[in-house]
């Protein structure tokens, strides 16, 4: 299959009051052309930085990529230099970020801020891009005449099909939508959910998809990557992991879940916290919290093991040490 994004052992770190956040960890993923990828796991588990990562978005100094290779379509985004970035984003790789409430510019109306991306990116006349802009609203299911209104006389759900827009707006090979859907209610999220599908269709779009929702997952997404600690410990295709989830953290976050085929009084949540990413366990970063735990997985951290389709990074699969 034809692979548009690679990421090779992708280590990012924050750096504040002499200590080190090691918000990602020797990460490798990929994802295959006009698939979409979703990213799941508990906060501080590290998507979000690996979205900004893939645009090279990592604020120098506090933050810094300290290892690794991004791979889009064969180009290591990590080497490329201010132009060659600035003309990737938006026009190549674009990102819904978290919440729609502050994405947008309060100072400028909404059609102002999609014809700004499609001036940036194709050279139009000023004409042509707010023709544009009116465009790309009706495609999101907002009247063009309303490209003149500005961000405070939009509802939230209305925001953020605005944001879609504007990522949408030179149709990019690769979309990253960290949450799109999480300040909405749950009819406007069916709503925006069935928007994204419909346009990922239309504009072949490469997605990856960040949420905490294993629901939004099933219903959106071809594979999964299960994150924890800033690794991804389990990944496959969506069938896969939810038919035969591994790795004891995938098999909690379902079991965290509540179920319509088993009748139990309370649900069953992960014990103890997420680790301090300024003082990561050794070995592997789950097992303080692993109910099957072994001795082994307190010294080492594993190597991923391909099972059933997808891999997973657990020493219950691995090698024993003899």
């Amino acid at each position: 299959m034809d692979t548009i994004l690679e990421i090779r052992d992708l280590s990012v770190h924050y750096y504040a009051d002499r200590e080190t956040v090691q918000a990602v960890n020797g990460l490798n993923l990929s994802l295959t052309r006009g698939a979409t990828l979703g990213l799941v796991g508990e906060t501080g588990a590290g998507k979000t930085t690996t979205a900004l990562s893939i645009l090279k978005m990592i604020q120098e100094p506090q933050g810094r990529i300290v290892s690794g290779r991004i791979l889009f379509e064969g180009r290591d985004v990590l080497t490329m230099d201010r132009a060659e970035i600035v003309e990737l984003r938006g026009k190549e790789v674009s990102m819904i970020f978290q919440d729609p409430m502050t994405s947008l510019n309060p100072l400028l109306t909404v059609g102002e801020q999609i014809a700004e991306t499609v001036r940036k990116h194709d050279r139009v006349s000023k004409a042509e891009a707010a023709s544009r802009a009116r465009a790309m609203l009706e495609t999101v299911g907002i009247p063009g005449g309303r490209a003149e209104d500005y961000p405070h006389q939009f509802s939230g759900g209305m925001k953020q099909r605005v944001v879609i827009a504007i990522a949408l707006a030179c149709s990019p090979k690769l979309l990253l939508a960290d949450e799109p859907t999480t300040a909405l209610d749950v009819t406007i999220q069916a709503q925006v959910l069935e928007m994204m599908r419909s346009l990922k269709e239309k504009f072949v779009t490469s997605t990856i998809l960040i949420t905490h929702d294993l629901g939004i997952v099933a219903e959106m997404c071809d594979q999964v990557a299960t994150m924890y600690a800033g690794e991804v410990v389990e990944y496959g295709t969506v069938k896969d992991v939810f038919d035969t989830p591994k790795h004891p953290y995938t098999l909690g976050l379902f079991e965290s879940l509540p179920s319509l085929d088993e009748d139990r009084d309370r649900l069953r949540p992960i014990t103890g916290l997420m680790p301090d990413p300024t003082r990561l366990p050794p070995g592997c970063p789950f097992h303080p919290r692993c109910p099957r735990a072994m001795e082994i997985c307190s010294r080492l951290s594993p190597e991923p093991v391909r099972l059933n389709g997808h891999l997973v990074k657990c020493h219950l699969y691995g090698k024993k040490e003899g």
